[in-house]
Protein backbone atom coordinates (compact mmCIF):
# COMPACT_ATOMS: atom_id res chain seq x y z
CA UNK A 1 0.00 0.00 0.00
CA UNK A 2 1.42 3.40 -1.01
CA UNK A 3 2.30 5.79 1.79
CA UNK A 4 0.18 8.93 2.05
CA UNK A 5 1.96 11.93 0.56
CA UNK A 6 2.29 15.47 1.91
CA UNK A 7 -0.55 16.91 -0.14
CA UNK A 8 -2.85 14.02 0.69
CA UNK A 9 -2.17 14.72 4.37
CA UNK A 10 -3.03 18.38 3.88
CA UNK A 11 -6.19 17.65 1.88
CA UNK A 12 -7.58 14.80 3.97
CA UNK A 13 -6.40 15.64 7.50
CA UNK A 14 -5.49 19.32 7.76
CA UNK A 15 -8.08 21.06 5.58
CA UNK A 16 -10.94 19.69 7.78
CA UNK A 17 -9.28 21.40 10.78
CA UNK A 18 -9.91 24.81 9.17
CA UNK A 19 -13.67 24.32 9.64
CA UNK A 20 -14.03 26.36 6.42
CA UNK A 21 -12.81 29.54 8.13
CA UNK A 22 -12.48 32.13 5.38
CA UNK A 23 -9.07 33.28 6.61
CA UNK A 24 -7.58 29.84 5.88
CA UNK A 25 -8.43 30.07 2.16
CA UNK A 26 -8.87 26.31 2.08
CA UNK A 27 -5.11 25.93 2.72
CA UNK A 28 -4.63 26.57 -0.98
CA UNK A 29 -2.28 29.51 -0.41
CA UNK A 30 0.97 29.97 1.48
CA UNK A 31 -0.55 32.48 3.89
CA UNK A 32 -3.83 33.21 5.62
CA UNK A 33 -5.72 36.49 5.33
CA UNK A 34 -7.25 37.41 8.68
CA UNK A 35 -9.63 40.26 9.38
CA UNK A 36 -9.53 41.03 13.16
CA UNK A 37 -12.90 41.48 14.85
CA UNK A 38 -13.95 45.10 15.28
CA UNK A 39 -12.78 46.68 18.52
CA UNK A 40 -10.22 43.96 19.20
CA UNK A 41 -6.47 43.59 19.13
CA UNK A 42 -4.73 40.42 18.04
CA UNK A 43 -2.67 38.47 20.59
CA UNK A 44 -0.06 36.16 19.05
CA UNK A 45 1.81 33.38 20.86
CA UNK A 46 4.32 30.91 19.43
CA UNK A 47 5.87 27.83 21.04
CA UNK A 48 7.86 24.84 19.78
CA UNK A 49 7.62 21.40 21.36
CA UNK A 50 10.16 18.67 20.65
CA UNK A 51 9.71 14.98 21.39
CA UNK A 52 12.10 13.95 24.14
CA UNK A 53 12.25 17.52 25.49
CA UNK A 54 8.67 18.69 26.02
CA UNK A 55 6.97 15.30 26.01
CA UNK A 56 8.19 11.73 26.22
CA UNK A 57 9.20 9.83 23.10
CA UNK A 58 6.91 7.07 24.35
CA UNK A 59 3.87 9.31 24.91
CA UNK A 60 0.82 8.41 22.83
CA UNK A 61 -0.11 10.83 20.02
CA UNK A 62 -3.03 12.27 21.98
CA UNK A 63 -0.70 13.40 24.78
CA UNK A 64 1.76 14.99 22.36
CA UNK A 65 -1.09 16.80 20.59
CA UNK A 66 -2.80 18.07 23.73
CA UNK A 67 0.45 19.26 25.29
CA UNK A 68 1.31 21.17 22.12
CA UNK A 69 -2.09 22.82 21.74
CA UNK A 70 -2.86 23.52 25.38
CA UNK A 71 0.52 24.94 26.35
CA UNK A 72 0.09 27.52 23.60
CA UNK A 73 -3.48 28.26 24.62
CA UNK A 74 -2.19 28.89 28.13
CA UNK A 75 -0.10 31.79 26.79
CA UNK A 76 -3.32 33.36 25.48
CA UNK A 77 -5.04 32.76 28.81
CA UNK A 78 -2.30 34.64 30.65
CA UNK A 79 -3.03 37.72 28.55
CA UNK A 80 -6.79 37.50 28.90
CA UNK A 81 -7.27 36.60 25.24
CA UNK A 82 -9.93 34.55 23.47
CA UNK A 83 -8.58 31.92 21.03
CA UNK A 84 -9.36 32.51 17.37
CA UNK A 85 -7.08 30.28 15.32
CA UNK A 86 -3.58 28.94 14.87
CA UNK A 87 -0.80 28.24 12.41
CA UNK A 88 1.01 24.93 12.70
CA UNK A 89 4.45 23.84 11.50
CA UNK A 90 5.04 20.13 12.05
CA UNK A 91 8.24 18.23 11.28
CA UNK A 92 7.19 14.57 11.24
CA UNK A 93 9.80 11.82 11.68
CA UNK A 94 10.25 10.05 8.38
CA UNK A 95 9.22 6.68 9.78
CA UNK A 96 6.13 7.89 11.65
CA UNK A 97 3.05 5.73 11.16
CA UNK A 98 0.06 7.26 9.42
CA UNK A 99 -2.22 5.98 12.17
CA UNK A 100 -0.09 7.92 14.70
CA UNK A 101 -0.52 11.10 12.63
CA UNK A 102 -4.25 10.50 12.40
CA UNK A 103 -4.63 10.10 16.16
CA UNK A 104 -2.52 13.22 16.79
CA UNK A 105 -4.62 15.35 14.45
CA UNK A 106 -7.88 13.90 15.79
CA UNK A 107 -6.82 15.07 19.26
CA UNK A 108 -6.26 18.54 17.86
CA UNK A 109 -9.72 18.47 16.33
CA UNK A 110 -11.17 17.68 19.75
CA UNK A 111 -9.29 20.53 21.40
CA UNK A 112 -10.38 22.93 18.65
CA UNK A 113 -13.99 22.15 19.41
CA UNK A 114 -13.49 22.53 23.13
CA UNK A 115 -11.47 25.75 23.11
CA UNK A 116 -12.90 27.53 20.08
CA UNK A 117 -10.13 27.82 17.51
CA UNK A 118 -9.40 26.57 14.00
CA UNK A 119 -6.38 25.86 11.82
CA UNK A 120 -5.60 28.82 9.57
CA UNK A 121 -2.40 27.66 7.86
CA UNK A 122 1.17 26.55 8.36
CA UNK A 123 3.55 23.93 7.00
CA UNK A 124 4.25 20.23 7.22
CA UNK A 125 7.55 18.52 6.49
CA UNK A 126 9.63 15.45 7.34
CA UNK A 127 12.70 15.24 9.52
CA UNK A 128 15.39 12.66 10.36
CA UNK A 129 15.10 13.90 13.95
CA UNK A 130 12.35 13.79 16.57
CA UNK A 131 8.80 15.05 16.10
CA UNK A 132 8.84 18.84 16.33
CA UNK A 133 5.64 20.87 16.58
CA UNK A 134 5.53 24.66 16.36
CA UNK A 135 2.22 26.42 16.88
CA UNK A 136 1.43 30.10 16.51
CA UNK A 137 -1.80 30.80 18.38
CA UNK A 138 -3.88 33.80 17.41
CA UNK A 139 -6.26 35.29 19.93
CA UNK A 140 -8.27 38.45 20.39
CA UNK A 141 -8.72 40.83 23.29
CA UNK A 142 -10.77 44.03 23.48
CA UNK A 143 -8.72 47.10 22.64
CA UNK A 144 -6.40 48.03 25.49
CA UNK A 145 -7.48 45.15 27.73
CA UNK A 146 -4.59 42.68 27.34
CA UNK A 147 -2.98 41.65 30.61
CA UNK A 148 0.82 41.76 30.34
CA UNK A 149 3.70 40.92 32.68
CA UNK A 150 4.68 44.53 33.18
CA UNK A 151 1.96 46.03 35.38
CA UNK A 152 2.70 44.78 38.91
CA UNK A 153 3.40 47.41 41.58
CA UNK A 154 4.97 47.16 45.04
CA UNK A 155 2.38 46.41 47.70
CA UNK A 156 0.10 44.36 45.47
CA UNK A 157 -0.92 40.79 46.24
CA UNK A 158 0.48 37.80 44.37
CA UNK A 159 -2.04 35.08 43.50
CA UNK A 160 -1.94 31.72 41.77
CA UNK A 161 -4.72 29.53 40.42
CA UNK A 162 -5.27 25.83 41.02
CA UNK A 163 -2.45 23.77 42.52
CA UNK A 164 1.26 23.70 41.84
CA UNK A 165 3.64 20.79 41.24
CA UNK A 166 1.08 18.26 40.04
CA UNK A 167 2.43 18.10 36.48
CA UNK A 168 5.96 17.39 37.73
CA UNK A 169 4.68 14.48 39.79
CA UNK A 170 2.51 13.33 36.90
CA UNK A 171 5.57 13.25 34.65
CA UNK A 172 7.49 11.39 37.35
CA UNK A 173 4.68 8.82 37.48
CA UNK A 174 4.80 8.45 33.70
CA UNK A 175 8.53 7.75 34.06
CA UNK A 176 7.83 5.13 36.74
CA UNK A 177 9.50 7.07 39.56
CA UNK A 178 8.96 5.30 42.85
CA UNK A 179 6.37 6.99 45.02
CA UNK A 180 5.09 9.40 42.36
CA UNK A 181 1.27 9.48 42.48
CA UNK A 182 -0.20 7.89 39.36
CA UNK A 183 -3.40 9.89 39.90
CA UNK A 184 -1.55 13.03 38.78
CA UNK A 185 -0.49 11.75 35.36
CA UNK A 186 -3.41 13.59 33.78
CA UNK A 187 -1.98 16.93 34.95
CA UNK A 188 1.11 16.26 32.83
CA UNK A 189 -0.69 14.62 29.92
CA UNK A 190 -3.59 17.03 29.40
CA UNK A 191 -2.91 20.45 30.93
CA UNK A 192 -5.88 22.77 31.37
CA UNK A 193 -5.42 26.28 29.93
CA UNK A 194 -7.16 28.77 32.23
CA UNK A 195 -8.90 30.68 29.45
CA UNK A 196 -12.07 31.59 31.36
CA UNK A 197 -10.03 32.82 34.29
CA UNK A 198 -7.79 34.86 32.01
CA UNK A 199 -10.80 36.62 30.51
CA UNK A 200 -12.20 37.32 33.97
CA UNK A 201 -8.92 38.90 35.08
CA UNK A 202 -9.09 41.67 32.45
CA UNK A 203 -9.16 44.95 34.33
CA UNK A 204 -8.59 43.18 37.65
CA UNK A 205 -5.11 41.69 37.45
CA UNK A 206 -2.31 44.19 36.99
CA UNK A 207 0.11 41.60 35.59
CA UNK A 208 -0.05 37.88 34.79
CA UNK A 209 1.95 34.94 33.48
CA UNK A 210 1.25 31.26 33.07
CA UNK A 211 3.29 28.80 35.13
CA UNK A 212 5.13 26.87 32.44
CA UNK A 213 8.81 26.95 33.49
CA UNK A 214 8.12 26.66 37.23
CA UNK A 215 6.41 28.88 39.80
CA UNK A 216 9.62 30.49 41.04
CA UNK A 217 11.06 31.01 37.56
CA UNK A 218 7.85 32.51 36.22
CA UNK A 219 7.47 34.75 39.28
CA UNK A 220 10.98 35.94 38.46
CA UNK A 221 9.92 36.70 34.87
CA UNK A 222 6.93 38.66 36.18
CA UNK A 223 9.08 40.54 38.68
CA UNK A 224 11.65 41.45 36.04
CA UNK A 225 9.09 42.74 33.56
CA UNK A 226 7.37 44.83 36.25
CA UNK A 227 10.48 46.10 38.00
CA UNK A 228 9.50 44.73 41.42
CA UNK A 229 10.46 41.92 43.77
CA UNK A 230 8.17 38.98 44.48
CA UNK A 231 7.90 37.93 48.12
CA UNK A 232 6.44 34.41 48.15
CA UNK A 233 5.45 32.31 51.17
CA UNK A 234 6.51 28.82 50.08
CA UNK A 235 4.09 27.11 52.44
CA UNK A 236 1.14 29.17 51.21
CA UNK A 237 1.50 27.81 47.67
CA UNK A 238 -1.51 25.54 47.04
CA UNK A 239 -0.86 21.81 46.62
CA UNK A 240 -3.26 19.06 45.66
CA UNK A 241 -4.07 16.32 48.16
CA UNK A 242 -1.93 13.86 46.18
CA UNK A 243 1.02 16.24 46.10
CA UNK A 244 0.61 16.92 49.80
CA UNK A 245 0.73 13.22 50.59
CA UNK A 246 3.85 12.80 48.46
CA UNK A 247 5.46 15.78 50.20
CA UNK A 248 5.08 14.20 53.63
CA UNK A 249 7.92 11.83 52.80
CA UNK A 250 9.87 14.17 50.51
CA UNK A 251 10.73 16.96 52.97
CA UNK A 252 11.79 20.54 52.27
CA UNK A 253 13.67 19.73 49.06
CA UNK A 254 10.49 18.08 47.85
CA UNK A 255 8.66 21.36 48.26
CA UNK A 256 11.37 23.16 46.31
CA UNK A 257 11.00 20.56 43.57
CA UNK A 258 7.28 21.25 43.29
CA UNK A 259 7.77 25.03 43.25
CA UNK A 260 10.45 24.93 40.57
CA UNK A 261 8.98 22.29 38.25
CA UNK A 262 7.08 23.44 35.19
CA UNK A 263 4.06 22.45 33.12
CA UNK A 264 1.30 23.32 35.60
CA UNK A 265 -0.10 26.03 33.28
CA UNK A 266 -1.80 27.76 36.16
CA UNK A 267 -2.01 31.57 36.17
CA UNK A 268 0.23 33.62 38.45
CA UNK A 269 -0.97 37.21 38.76
CA UNK A 270 -0.87 40.38 40.84
CA UNK A 271 -3.73 42.59 41.97
CA UNK A 272 -4.24 45.46 44.45
CA UNK A 273 -5.03 44.41 48.03
CA UNK A 274 -8.44 46.09 47.84
CA UNK A 275 -9.45 43.53 45.17
CA UNK A 276 -9.21 40.53 47.51
CA UNK A 277 -12.97 40.17 47.94
CA UNK A 278 -13.57 40.41 44.21
CA UNK A 279 -10.91 37.81 43.50
CA UNK A 280 -12.33 35.44 46.11
CA UNK A 281 -15.73 35.77 44.44
CA UNK A 282 -14.14 35.28 41.01
CA UNK A 283 -12.74 31.91 42.08
CA UNK A 284 -16.26 30.54 42.41
CA UNK A 285 -17.40 31.93 39.06
CA UNK A 286 -14.31 30.70 37.23
CA UNK A 287 -14.49 27.27 38.82
CA UNK A 288 -10.85 27.25 39.95
CA UNK A 289 -9.35 27.97 43.39
CA UNK A 290 -7.33 31.18 43.70
CA UNK A 291 -4.75 31.47 46.46
CA UNK A 292 -2.86 34.51 47.73
CA UNK A 293 0.77 33.42 48.12
CA UNK A 294 2.64 36.66 48.76
CA UNK A 295 3.08 40.23 47.65
CA UNK A 296 5.13 42.42 45.35
CA UNK A 297 7.76 44.61 46.98
CA UNK A 298 10.57 46.98 46.22
CA UNK A 299 13.69 45.53 44.63
CA UNK A 300 14.07 42.70 42.17
CA UNK A 301 13.87 38.94 41.82
CA UNK A 302 12.00 36.42 43.95
CA UNK A 303 12.36 35.99 47.69
CA UNK A 304 10.98 32.60 48.71
CA UNK A 305 10.46 32.16 52.45
CA UNK A 306 9.21 29.46 54.79
CA UNK A 307 6.60 29.88 57.54
CA UNK A 308 9.22 31.36 59.89
CA UNK A 309 10.35 33.91 57.34
CA UNK A 310 13.62 32.16 56.60
CA UNK A 311 14.87 32.18 52.99
CA UNK A 312 14.32 29.02 50.96
CA UNK A 313 17.00 28.40 48.33
CA UNK A 314 15.39 27.56 44.98
CA UNK A 315 18.39 27.60 42.64
CA UNK A 316 17.54 28.51 39.05
CA UNK A 317 13.87 28.36 39.97
CA UNK A 318 12.69 26.30 37.03
CA UNK A 319 13.27 24.90 33.57
CA UNK A 320 15.61 26.51 31.07
CA UNK A 321 16.75 25.26 27.67
CA UNK A 322 20.25 26.73 27.90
Amino acid sequence: MARRGEFDLVRTRLVPLTRNHKAALGLNDDAAVLDPPAGCELVLACDTLVAGVHFLQTDPPEVAAMRAMRSNLSDLAAMGADPLGYLSAIAWPRDIAETWQDRFLAAWAGDQERFGCVLLGGDTTSTPGPLTVTLTLIGTVPDGRAVTRAGARAGEDVWVSGSIGDAALGLAAAQDEAGAPAALRHRYECPEPRLALGRALRGLATAAIDVSDGLVADARHLAGASGVAMEIDAEAVPLSADAGTWLESAGERGLVRLLTAGDDYELLFTAPAECRGEIDALAGRAGVPLTRIGHAGEGEGVRLRDRSGRPVEAGAGGFTHF
